[in-house]
């Protein structure tokens, strides 16, 4: 009787022993991982993309994340081509965007959305809840940013989501690092919720680290070089995470495991403020903080200012009470600034429009319906707008609404302010080349091209200088280069300093002025037919690449930085006279008021005023 009662004692353990490793391994998640796969129509890595979605198709994980950065221009072709191999999974694929499919979008950013539904994504596991969102930068080279309103998004959708008991695994393009500028705000809102590990790619490696204190991961490219094509494998369970390895054809191997913590201890936000002592005749005044983040530049009258964000609203705001005045929907994220005219404001949209809008009410008075998204700045010079597009340039009548000419031989898109003078307009588009037009019937004089053929070497971010006698401008190929104005000739060519897409000119002309990649400012003759280093001097900006205009107002000359420090040089005694932290994000540029009032936009939401009395 005993060994009966031993034999069911028995059999009744071991079965509860299968339950619960059944209930264990019903938890268990396994997840196959794509990060920087960079596939262009006819690439290897597109042969090898193909390579990797069979083999994850006849494998063992249940679902598929693509961790940004699918392509190297985020060209629409380039889109259009992974999301066809992607569509041959045959388990569930989320995917959200990487830095280059952000910085050079032809589109705005717009066809992606259209063709994935979103830039951000949730979905849930039996134990998890997945979640992966945009982190920028947006259409200009910078740091990683999430959206004001994404931030928001993510904190209610875990606070709905993990009420059942579910931890959560968090997905986005950039580690959580000083490189996404505002990873302390996402850090705060991960902390909040039981999160087992964070996964990113980026770095085109394999790394464990904390991301303030979040257990984080970045994950290998597809391409590793030498012939090392593969993905991730992400595997958590109860009680741990593992990163494999996974090489094409090769069985997986284990880089990185440990034990999930979900008792995490709050973490300490820490911005350093290494702002200088002000002027007395100097003023630095908030104008308005944004519900959302904001991309374009400001334009400024004597009483408003005029911006757009990343919702798609265009606003009018009261620089002295921050008073909204009105707000125009448009259907994406505006990038180009509002061109403010006498009695309206022309909105260029990514939504193909130029709208303009009555400036003291906001309603709409005429639509142009473009072939395109706008992007670029627009500058009104007397009563005509002048106004880079999708392979198209275009001189406005403002008051009559009338199209006075185009310039329809561009292969790209135009994304800067054109810079005018004269009878000449100068702009440089991605397509490789710099033009000069005749601003009377937009002819063409001449195109210029600093013997790059790959489009990310364009100068297509960058306003270029007009003297005289020279036109002068700086690339992501990293020289300063003057040409001749009437000819196209190129007369000299540098590349002493790391030179991007941040130029400026003094108030005389002669001086050119140069953000460089160091954090330095360097000052170069405009005259002459040699290259003539003025000055240079350490901003102490550290390592930087955020194309905002260097501007002169009243004898200073401003740099805006990467990191939200705005910094006061003395051209003629040629030092720093001081510097101010007004954000922890990008500058968006520089407008100037008749008085001589500088305004600017941060990323993270905020239009600032600094006054010089």
């Amino acid at each position: 009787m005993m060994n009966l009662l031993h034999n069911i004692y028995f059999r009744l353990f071991t079965a509860s022993l299968v339950m619960l490793a059944v209930s264990l391994n019903a938890s268990a998640v396994k997840i196959a991982v794509l990060a920087d796969v960079h596939v262009s129509p006819g690439s290897k890595n597109e042969a090898k993309l193909r390579e990797a979605i069979a083999e994850i198709n006849a494998g063992d994980t249940k679902l598929i994340i693509v961790a940004g950065d699918l392509t190297d221009e985020g060209s629409d072709i380039q889109l259009t081509n992974v999301k066809s191999i992607l569509d041959g999974a045959r388990k569930p694929i989320f995917v959200i965007p990487g830095n280059h499919e952000n910085n050079w979008s032809q589109s705005a950013c717009k066809t992606f959305n259209d063709l994935w539904g979103n830039d951000r994504f949730v979905t849930e596991t039996d134990s998890l809840v997945i979640v992966g969102i945009n982190c920028g930068p947006y259409m200009k080279m910078g740091d990683g940013h999430i959206k004001q309103e994404d931030l928001s998004w993510l904190d209610n959708t875990l606070a709905e989501r993990t009420r059942s008991g579910k931890r959560v695994l968090s997905v986005c393009h950039y580690p959580i690092m000083p490189d996404l500028d505002n990873c302390n705000d996402y850090v705060a809102v991960l902390q909040k919720y039981p999160v087992v590990s964070h996964i990113c790619g980026h770095y085109h490696t394999f790394k464990q680290y904390k991301g303030g204190d979040i257990n984080a991961l970045i994950c290998r490219a597809l391409d590793m070089r030498n012939g090392n094509y593969g993905y991730s494998i992400l595997n958590i369970d109860n009680d741990s995470v593992r990163l494999f390895d996974k090489q094409l054809g090769i069985a997986p191997v284990k880089v990185v495991a440990y034990k999930v913590d979900v008792d995490i201890a709050p973490l300490t936000v820490t911005n350093v403020d290494d702002s200088s002592e002000l002027p007395d005749n100097v003023k630095i005044s908030l104008v308005h903080r944004d519900e959302a983040s904001i991309f374009t530049r400001v334009g400024v009258d004597n009483d408003n200012v005029y911006f757009g964000n990343s919702l798609g609203y265009a606003k009018s705001v009261n620089i002295v009470s921050g008073k909204v005045n009105w707000s125009y929907k448009t259907d994406a994220s505006l990038f180009s600034r509002p061109a403010v005219a006498k009695n309206s404001v022309i909105i260029p949209t990514a939504d193909k429009r130029l709208v303009w809008l009555n400036k003291k009410t906001g309603k709409t008075e005429f639509v142009w319906n473009a072939d395109g998204p706008y992007v670029a700045d627009g500058i009104i010079r007397g009563n005509t707008l002048y106004q880079g597009g999708s392979k198209t340039f275009q001189a406005w009548d403002v008051k009559k609404h009338k199209l006075l000419w185009h310039f329809d031989s561009i292969f790209n898109y135009c994304q800067a302010e054109p810079a005018i003078d004269g009878n000449n307009i100068a702009f440089g588009a991605w397509d490789t080349y710099l033009r000069l037009l005749d601003t009377a019937n937009g002819q063409l004089i001449w195109k210029w091209n600093n013997g790059k053929n790959i489009n990310l070497f364009s100068p297509g971010n960058c306003v270029p200088v007009i003297t005289p006698d020279k036109v002068i401008i700086v690339a992501p190929d990293r020289y300063m280069t003057a040409i001749d104005r009437n000819t196209g000739r190129q007369i000299w060519r540098n590349n002493d300093f790391k030179y991007r897409e941040s130029l400026g000119v003094s108030a005389d002309g002669k001086t050119a002025y140069a953000k460089t990649m160091d954090g330095e400012i360097v000052a170069v003759s405009t005259e002459g037919n040699d290259f003539k280093l003025l000055w240079r001097i350490d901003a102490k900006l550290g390592y930087e690449h955020a194309p905002c205009l260097v501007v002169e107002s009243k004898g200073i000359v401003f740099l805006g930085s990467l990191h939200g420090v705005v910094v006061a040089i003395d051209p003629v005694a040629q030092k720093t006279l001081w510097r101010y932290r007004l954000g922890n994000s990008q500058f968006n540029g520089w407008d100037i008021d008749a008085k001589g009032n500088l305004y600017t936009s941060l990323i993270e939401g905020t239009v600032w005023r600094i006054s010089i009395e």
